[in-house]
């Protein structure tokens, strides 16, 4: 598995709307309402299947949700692009936040979110 390089892929998603002339499409709020009805079509996927079966999907329905998680990355990456969010600074300051919001040893094992647990005083 090779590592992913954001900024080049940034890059090639900037040139492929530019040559097609859809950058004057790429508001942050249009690309923002793409990035949900890609993630909606992850979902489809999964619709009726239970949690056992959502875990041994066939080679041809994993090769589909592979494309729909790509169209997802490649909303959120242009979205980034355009805000000028850099995301690995983002990344990790949420990181922080989460780790303070959910303290390994007051949550584990919880599904509760970050107000829904008694902290330990």
């Amino acid at each position: 598995m090779s590592e992913m390089n954001i900024e080049e892929i940034q890059n090639r998603l900037r040139e492929f709307a530019r040559e097609r002339d859809w950058e004057q499409f790429h508001s942050p709020k249009n690309l923002a309402a793409a990035l949900s009805v890609e993630a909606a079509e992850i979902l489809e996927h999964f619709q009726w299947l239970d949690s056992e079966a959502s875990m041994s999907l066939s080679e041809e329905k994993k090769s589909e949700v592979a494309e729909e998680i790509a169209d997802v990355l490649n909303y959120l990456l242009r979205l980034s692009d355009v805000l000028q969010i850099d995301l690995e600074t983002a990344v990790n300051n949420k990181m922080k936040i989460n780790a303070e919001k959910y303290p390994a040893d007051k949550v584990r094992g919880s599904s509760k979110k970050y107000n829904e647990y008694q902290t330990k005083e």
